[in-house]
């Protein structure tokens, strides 16, 4: 099942500004902290010796501006690229209410990154980082299929094939036939979020969920009289 959402509705699902949750997920763990940490001092030092050779010029009101913002990027780089990859899904203009099935679900052992190092021989040696991943994997009747790959949770054990699965789906054309990009995946039956970003205002989403799902629970035959000719085969391409 597939339903097209008005340009309202998908700004209200992927908003502009950086939700609760995707302020969490860009804050990252303590390694990222200190990362941010580290630009905002970098940042704050050279502002203040910029603002020394400056003295008595016009320019020192912006580099104190300039000194202030950055010294506080540890605080709001989260929102700059949470709201940036926001960004990258509302580009799109049309969307659409996505209905599914997992067809699968398995666990992968993938590199994330590497690291170079030097052993006790003095050797420059490469170390990769392994992570396992899940991989889940999705589609419907029309022959549409997409996969979603993100960290191990425990919650995750329950997702069984079969089960039911709603997403989000972005494309520049009306008629949605080629997909080009994807939300997190949910899944009602266990009330749980697929997602490495979580890119959709759940509240909203589930919200939408549950109208769609009383609509036609309270007028089947006028969902039969309406149905759309078929679609042809849905198109995905990630790029």
């Amino acid at each position: 099942m597939l339903i097209p959402l008005t340009r309202k509705k998908f700004e209200e699902l992927i908003p502009t500004i950086a939700t609760g949750n995707q302020y969490k997920h860009y804050w990252g763990k303590f390694p990222d902290f200190l990362r941010r940490l580290l630009i905002s001092v970098i940042g704050v030092v050279v502002a203040f010796f910029a603002r020394i050779a400056t003295l008595g010029s016009s320019s020192g009101i912006l580099i104190f501006a300039v000194g202030i913002t950055v010294g506080t990027y540890w605080l709001w780089g989260p929102i700059f690229w949470a709201s940036r990859r926001n960004a990258s899904y509302r580009k799109h203009p049309y969307s659409g209410f996505w209905k599914g099935r997992v067809l699968d679900v398995y666990v992968t052992d993938d590199v994330v990154g590497t690291e170079e190092t030097v052993n006790s021989r003095g050797e420059l040696v490469i170390v990769e980082n392994r992570e396992r991943r899940l991989n889940l994997e999705v589609g419907d009747k029309t022959g549409f299929y997409t996969e979603l790959q993100v960290p191990i949770r425990r919650d995750y054990r329950a997702i069984r094939p079969g089960q039911v699965a709603l997403m989000l789906v972005m494309s520049d054309r009306p008629d949605l036939s080629r997909i080009l990009q994807t939300s997190d995946v949910y899944i009602p039956k266990l009330k749980l979020w697929v997602s490495d970003y979580p890119c959709v205002r759940r509240d909203v989403f589930e919200e939408v969920s549950q109208t769609l799902r009383q609509r036609r629970t309270r007028s089947p035959s006028e969902g039969r009289s309406a149905r759309r000719p078929a679609r042809s085969r849905m198109e995905y391409d990630p790029y």
